[in-house]
């Protein structure tokens, strides 16, 4: 449960903004000693071709394009109806790299997604959520919500199983090599394989990819853990956020908020029907 009001006094220190832009964000009381960076020297030379580039500029151009310019397509999306396989142009809107860091607001985009439905023709049909743009706004401030919620409860548990109240124990199989092969795309799974090659280069894959990398990883094939591929996943994507990126991946390893273990991602079938 959330903390009520009269928590708030002593929770004060542990929420309060950063003072400084290298300070430590919470949670708080660890050396910067014990806390490992998520890129070296290495890691930040290697050649790729970003999905996006950064800027507010190119965020809001980015809005303009995909949103503003086609109030038809805005107003009908389904996510579940975009491609996975398109490699032409991307089936989404790719913003989710501009809001994960703060170039366009939540705000900005739900009042293009709205000025843009107004502008649909009345023969358009219209999506809702949670399969409507406006719904995958939602369900990103449900996944915070979440994620806040489980570190009130035991600060620093979301991202990892233990004493996290929304995760499932499961004791999962710990084998670098099938965790490297995965990484670096040499499964033998061309569908899978290729995701991951997207992942390394661009920095981003369509979200029915990373599901169905997600659930290879985990429960599908490989049995390793899901915090040992979020912790990849928030190293190579551009839209890495610690909400939404740890709550995929419990959510996809039937970990937490999504049960059904048996409904797997086939690595071969799936994407000949995306």
């Amino acid at each position: 449960s959330f903390p009520d009001q009269a928590a708030n006094d002593s929770l004060d220190m542990k929420y309060r903004p950063l003072e400084h832009p290298c300070d430590i964000p919470w949670p708080r009381g660890y050396s910067r000693k014990e806390i490992g960076p998520v890129w070296d020297r290495k890691a930040a030379n290697k050649k790729t071709s970003p999905i996006v580039k950064g800027g507010e500029s190119l965020a809001l151009a980015q809005l303009q394009k995909t949103v503003t310019a086609r109030p038809d397509w805005t107003a009908s999306f389904e996510k579940p109806k975009t491609s996975c396989t398109e490699v032409s142009s991307p089936s989404t809107t790719v913003l989710s790299p501009y809001l994960s860091i703060g170039c366009i607001s939540p705000r900005t985009a739900w009042h293009a997604v709205s000025d843009a439905n107004a502008k649909a023709k009345s023969k358009t049909s219209r999506s809702k959520p949670p399969v409507s743009l406006h719904g995958q706004l939602l369900w990103r401030d449900f996944n915070n919500l979440i994620a806040h919620s489980a570190n009130a409860q035991a600060p620093g548990s979301w991202g990892q199983m233990q004493n996290n109240v929304y995760c499932r124990d499961i004791p999962w199989s710990s084998d670098p090599a099938l965790l490297t092969a995965w990484k670096e795309g040499r499964t033998g799974y061309p569908w899978i394989d290729a995701c991951m090659a997207q992942l390394r280069t661009e920095g981003w894959i369509h979200h029915l990819g990373r599901h169905a990398v997600a659930c290879f990883l985990t429960r599908g094939d490989l049995w390793q853990s899901w915090e040992v591929g979020a912790e990849f996943f928030e190293g190579e994507l551009l839209d890495a956020d610690y909400a939404l990126n740890n709550f995929n991946w419990l959510w996809l390893s039937c970990s937490g908020f999504f049960y059904q273990y048996f409904r797997c991602y086939s690595p071969v079938a799936f994407q000949k029907k995306n």
